[in-house]
């Protein structure tokens, strides 16, 4: 008779449809349904929003008790719903309830941009946390930061980041102002993912053609190389 056991460990594609629900559910979806309903109860536009955004936090907490560590940008979307709400509680302007979201994209945007004057830009150092730096992966990602071209590569993504980023924050601001409370929030929780998949897919294809312009100059310098060391060889062989 025998026995066979099934891995508790989640399969890749268990783990990012499970990030993809929590994300519709928490930051897009929920927050959009419980502020409609909220508002069909009687609630006032700021007291909608305000219990609408507490559904973000309780992702970012439950991400502290299932991990155990609480990362920037959590702390930046935790600090940015409390601003808000506290703000929007005391004003009783809904406007400044959606502003909130501008301010950990603004916050972040700098941070980019000030990380250029540091050792490693931050764009790169969330990709090498991604992976892992103490991993096989991530060393060899860390190593290649020797590199002319794969320095510049980064410091590049982490300017363009942190250009969009601050244009977003702006663009927030605009719409809270220039359009209704429901159309705003609608926009606010839809846009940080466009962008950053806009971003992303941009990363991949200039990754693509630094990489292959890279392999190309290496290919010519090769090429060039390659006459010049024959050069002494022919004249010891005379």
């Amino acid at each position: 008779m025998t026995t066979s056991t099934q891995s508790t460990t989640p399969t890749p594609d268990r783990s990012r449809l499970w990030s993809a629900a929590k994300i519709a559910i928490f930051d897009i979806a929920g927050p959009l349904v419980a502020y409609q309903m909220l508002r069909s109860a009687g609630l006032s536009s700021v007291s909608a929003l305000v219990l609408s955004g507490v559904l973000p936090g309780v992702a970012v907490l439950g991400g502290l008790i299932r991990h155990r560590r609480l990362d920037a940008v959590g702390i930046l979307v935790l600090a940015g719903i409390a601003v808000g709400s506290v703000l929007g509680l005391l004003t009783g302007n809904a406007r400044l309830v959606l502003v909130e979201g501008s301010v950990p994209t603004a916050v972040f945007g700098l941070l980019c941009l000030a990380s250029l004057r540091s050792r490693r830009p931050l764009i790169f150092r969330f990709a090498l946390q991604f992976m892992g730096p103490d991993t096989p992966r991530g060393r060899d990602f860390d190593g290649l930061w020797q590199y002319d071209g794969f320095r510049h590569v980064f410091r590049v993504f982490t300017v363009v980041w942190g250009v969009t980023y601050l244009a977003e924050a702006a663009a927030r601001v605009v719409i809270v102002e220039t359009t209704s409370t429901g159309t705003a929030l609608a926009i606010s929780k839809v846009m940080p993912y466009a962008v950053a998949g806009l971003l992303t897919l941009w990363m991949v294809f200039y990754g693509r053609r630094a990489r292959r312009q890279g392999e190309r100059l290496a290919a010519q310098a090769a090429a060039q190389s390659a006459p010049e060391a024959a050069t002494p060889a022919l004249a010891a062989a005379n």
